[in-house]
């Protein structure tokens, strides 16, 4: 029997995963954890040092694939010649980078001087797509906050950071916003939360109808914001909408 010397032998024999793409690693753990993989969700803990790279290689090797389908000459055509690898910059490190990291380190201060009064930041400026057709989703959100004396206190910027954050992957809007709110409950704890999204969406204005004018506007109420009628009128009459 001819036995494999040690200097013949391959990284692929000695570790049998050598070859397996970094996506499906990934996705085994995640479904050995028992968790969702949606195109909203957050799976950066699944992700381990040195992965974000080589799962920007596959992409890009995909993308190749992409192109050649659509039958663009990528060989002779300086045009697209690296959109491959843009295109697979712009969705791992940009365009759906939320769902890759962490979410962003939040300092929090306790209400020490027990502010109770509403609170409103924004207009902030939102960029995402839409998980049906990753067209561009661009808009603005406004929070509303009514403090208690237990709530956290957080940095006016970091509104910003978070609504980056979750809408920096693939979404529908109105779980968007839940999303956001769910985050801001969990981080502040206040007594009333509020917030309102308008954005247009270009999977109506760059395709299907091509209605450049449309746009969605939703809303998520809570605690105080749902229960006391003046509060809620009160957000939204101080909300500066264009129109």
């Amino acid at each position: 029997m001819l036995m494999k010397t040690q200097n013949s032998m391959h990284s692929s024999d000695l570790d049998p995963e050598a070859g397996t793409p970094v996506s499906v690693k990934i996705r085994e753990r995640i479904q050995a954890a028992r968790q969702r993989f949606n195109a909203n969700d957050n799976i950066s803990q699944f992700i381990e040092a040195g992965e974000l790279e080589r799962l920007l290689d596959e992409v890009e090797e995909k993308m190749k694939g992409v192109l050649s389908s659509l039958v663009i000459d990528t060989d002779n055509d300086h045009n697209t010649e690296g959109t491959a690898r843009r295109v697979a910059k712009m969705y791992v490190n940009e365009v759906f980078r939320g769902r890759f990291v962490a979410p962003p380190a939040i300092t929090e201060f306790p209400n020490a001087e027990h502010l109770n009064e509403l609170m409103i930041v924004g207009p902030i400026t939102v960029r995402s797509a839409c998980s049906h057709h990753f067209c561009p989703v661009l808009g603005q959100i406004w929070i509303g906050v009514l403090p208690n004396q237990h709530t956290n206190v957080i940095g006016l910027s970091k509104y910003a950071r978070l609504t980056e954050w979750i809408m920096g992957r693939p979404q529908i809007q109105e779980e968007a916003v839940v999303q956001l709110a769910d985050l801001i409950q969990e981080k502040t704890q206040p007594d009333g939360l509020a917030i309102v999204m308008e954005a247009s969406h270009f999977c109506m204005s760059w395709r299907g109808v091509k209605d450049m004018d449309s746009k969605m506007i939703n809303s998520v109420m809570r605690g105080a914001f749902l229960k006391d009628n003046n509060l809620r009128r009160e957000f939204l009459s101080l909300i500066p909408r264009k129109g």
